[in-house]
This record gives structure tokens, sequence and C-alpha cells, in this order.
């Protein structure tokens, strides 16, 4: 790799700049001769069988990345606000609770406003949801193009407000428009839950260990109805902040290093390119 290349990935905006360019590539590809191969891209199929049909995933590309790489992302962004809580800048409560209460409001207001303007619309009202939730992925990427340019403060509150508002909006859907939810679904899950808290209770150090549990965390959680990304959040709670010994990397640490470089040069490029072609021909 050229040193130059070397930078660039080494720069902090870089991964911004990546996911900036991968979602005006995919606006104006759906909005080109092109946009049927756009779409066809984003319904390609990916199967996975486990034990013949004991377990099989029949989904489309945009779901697979939706549901499951944007699970590691959500497990990257718990490790972070994790470690915050802990040990950085909303680790007491007065600092909690300030993006907790912004992300309320960012929730509540818009969702208010859009049930005032089509508050005679009884089809459109369904929807109020849809304002409530703030987009992560691309909040995240704006900070990521700013790089240094942003306070490290204000890029921990904006990324506590926008992951509780996002998962105040999980919680919402699993509420008001999971029509089927599977209660041993559930239970597998909460038996995931469980068997991650044991671990951390244990003194467990082995990365591998966690991410398998969270790995059956999350087929439960998406087989259950509930929206699949929360699985990545609830694993990251349950990982270590203390290594081995006072000089060993803990596990978090470790992982968390570890997956950055493919979040922000893989999984948020994906993520805006498969998400952000939508046709302005109307």
């Amino acid at each position: 790799m050229t040193p130059g290349l070397r930078k660039f990935f080494a720069s902090e905006s870089s991964g911004g700049i990546v996911l900036a360019l991968a979602a005006i590539a995919a606006l104006l590809i759906s909005n080109s001769s092109l946009a049927a191969w756009y779409q066809a891209f984003t319904q390609v199929p990916g199967e996975v069988r486990i034990g013949g049909d004991w377990l099989v995933l029949a989904k489309p590309l945009i779901v697979w990345v939706n549901d499951l790489w944007m699970a590691v992302f959500f497990l990257l962004v718990g490790l972070e606000i994790k470690r915050e809580f802990v040990a950085g800048e909303l680790s007491t409560r007065s600092q909690a609770v300030l993006p907790a209460v912004a992300a309320l409001g960012g929730m509540v207001a818009p969702a208010l406003i859009y049930a005032g303007i089509n508050w005679g619309d009884a089809v459109a009202l369904r929807g109020w949801a849809i304002p409530a939730a703030t987009d992560i992925a691309f909040a995240i990427g704006i900070l990521m193009l700013l790089g240094s340019r942003v306070p490290a403060s204000l890029k921990v509150f904006l990324t506590a407000v926008a992951i509780i508002d996002d998962l105040g909006a999980i919680i919402v859907i699993a509420l008001f428009y999971t029509h089927q939810l599977s209660p041993l679904m559930l239970l597998g899950a909460a038996a995931c839950l469980a068997g991650l808290a044991v671990l951390n209770r244990a003194g467990v150090k082995r990365l591998d260990v966690y991410l398998a549990l969270g790995l059956l965390l999350w087929l439960c959680v998406l087989k259950s109805g509930v929206h699949a990304t929360l699985a990545g959040v609830a694993t990251a709670l349950f990982i270590p902040m203390a290594g081995k010994s006072a000089h060993d990397h803990s596990p978090l640490e470790t992982l968390e290093h570890g997956l950055h470089p493919w979040v922000a040069f893989l999984i948020l490029p994906m993520f805006a390119f498969a998400n952000a072609g939508v046709s302005l021909q109307a």
C-alpha cells in the first residue's frame, strides 16, 4: 500500500468520505439507465443452510445488509457507548441524562408533528413512527466526514443521542408494527442474554465465546420478529472492559479496534449504497 493510501485509510474523515460517495453513487445509478441493474443488485438472493432444512435463511442482499451487517455496526457503536458510560464522557448520571432526554425529544416531537399534519388520514397516520427514527449510520458518517473539526465530547453526545433514538425506534417497531412475535424465539433470545451475563460475571475474557453466543442471539432476535440489529447492541453490553492483566488490551478494546475499519470502509458504505438509491422520477 502506498504512503498516500495508508494515510487516507488512517484518516478519521476518510470513512465518512467513502460513505458519502456510496450514497451519491446509489442516487445517480438509481436515476439513470442503470436503475434496473441497481434494483436487481439489491435483490440478489443469499441463502444459508444449516443441517439441511433444519435452519434456512433465504433473504435478498438488502435484507442481509440491513439485518446482519448493521447488527455488526450496532455492535461497534454499542462497544463505544459502553466505554463512554462506564469510564468516559457519559460515566456520571448528569452526563448521561442529557443525551437520553435529547433522544426522547428527537423521537416525540417529529412524531407529534407528523400526527398533527396527517390527523385526518387514518392510513397515513399509521406512519407516525417513521420520522421518529434517526439514521444513525448517516449521522455518524457525517461526524466522520468532519474529522478532527468536531470536538470529541460532541461526537460522544451525538452518537449517544443517535443510538438511544434508534433503540427507541426499534422498541416502537416491536410494540406497534410487529404483528407476529415468536414467544419461543424471544425465550431463546432471553436465554442467550442470560448466558452472556453469566460469562461476564464469571470473568471470561475470550472474545470468540461472546461472539458465538451473540450470533445465536442475533438469530433468535431475527426469528422472533423484532429488529435483529438490537442483538448487536445487547451483545456489546456484556463484552468485558478489563483485560487479563493491567498490560493487556481488554476484549472490548480488541474488538472495537478490529471492527472499526470493516465498519467504516465496508459495512457503512454498503448500507448507504443499498438504501440511498431513491428514484426521483416521480
